[in-house]
């Protein structure tokens, strides 16, 4: 199957797909009830959601602020990927090179740098981390295409921890 580039105006008011606003607002209500999974599927759109209990991903423990993303379907007009859940171990994760608070786009007003399904290159800019009022961009490093977001904006992420994977 063929894979969509997420534009970066795939905008919000759509009905053909999830924007990540709306997958934020479903993570953030999974954690307020204690949900560990979430499956919601109409026509093509396949979305499910998991909290990992225990285990552990390339060494790095998993803990419920790393949820699993999986969005499956096809949607033209709001860009989401067409694909089917594959395995995590042969994604290249962006990990979090400092203690601090991740944020997925410049100012609270602005788009995302990234969604899922972004095509990305090692130069690409995917998040800020901030640290002591210090605004950090963070890269890609490697090209490919955005299939897990681990990270959730304006949460506090640790030294090494992952932020995305990305498909190489």
């Amino acid at each position: 199957m063929k894979r969509k580039k997420a534009s970066k105006s795939s905008g919000g008011g759509s009905s053909a797909g999830p924007d990540i606003e709306q997958i934020e607002k479903l993570l953030k209500t999974m954690s307020e009830h204690n949900l560990e999974e979430f499956e919601y599927s109409r026509g093509e759109l396949r979305i499910r959601l998991k909290k990992p209990s225990a285990g552990a991903l390339h060494g790095a423990p998993r803990t419920a602020a790393m949820p699993e993303i999986i969005v499956a379907g096809t949607s033209p007009v709001a860009g989401t990927v067409a694909s089917e859940p594959r395995s995590t171990e042969d994604l290249h994760l962006v990990k979090s090179p400092i203690v601090g608070t991740f944020y997925r786009s410049a100012s609270p007003t602005t788009e995302s740098f990234i969604g899922l399904g972004s095509h990305v290159e090692p130069e690409t800019v995917v998040c800020i981390i901030e640290a002591m009022k210090l605004m950090n961009e963070i890269q890609a490093e490697v090209s490919g295409t955005v299939e897990r977001i681990y990270a959730e904006n304006g949460q506090a992420v640790e030294y090494a921890q992952p932020l995305f994977g990305i498909r190489k």
